[in-house]
């Protein structure tokens, strides 16, 4: 049985692992460890299969920068499912709890740069996403998520990731 559970320091080494090996490199692995260490760390959920981590979701602080207040929001990057447990409903269960758990800490919407086949089915749209610039050319694949319905309507605004993000654009 597969639980979704916050991370904890003893579960570095396997959110490591397994986002090292879902993207066939180190580069996520590093930057899920500078976003943490940086303090920009919001959600960051495993899925724990017989005391080992197979699945991670990290979620960010980021800055939305407006004509008015600069507002907060939540980036999901990256999200992994150890290749051995993929298309058995894990990344939904991490998806869908981590955007709980954003909603719960207050946030209003969610920002990802991800394949919209992977995230539409979360209510990610990139038509939600129009009035927020990225810094990334991200096309259909930059995408939001109204945690409060809404909550986009009326904003226009860049976001702004985190200085260890920059390492991506």
């Amino acid at each position: 049985m597969v639980t979704i559970r916050p991370e904890t320091e003893r579960d570095y080494a396997g959110i490591r692992n397994v986002n090292r090996i879902a993207f066939d490199n180190a580069a996520e692995a590093n930057l899920i460890d500078a976003l943490r260490d940086g303090g920009f760390k919001e959600v960051s959920l495993v899925a724990d299969l017989a005391s080992e981590v197979i699945g991670h979701i990290f979620f960010s602080r980021v800055k939305i920068v407006t004509e008015s207040p600069t507002l907060t929001a939540v980036s999901l990057a990256p999200m992994a499912v150890h290749p051995n447990h993929q298309r058995q409903g894990i990344g939904s269960l991490l998806v869908d709890a981590g955007l709980k758990s954003c909603r719960d800490r207050g946030f209003d919407f969610a920002i990802v740069l991800g394949h919209p086949n992977s995230y539409q089915q979360f209510e990610f749209s990139a038509e939600l996403a129009t009035h927020l610039a990225s810094p990334f050319d991200g096309g259909d694949e930059w995408m939001a998520h109204e945690l409060i319905a809404g909550s986009l309507s009326s904003i226009l605004g860049e976001v702004i990731y985190p200085p260890p993000s920059d390492e991506l654009e």
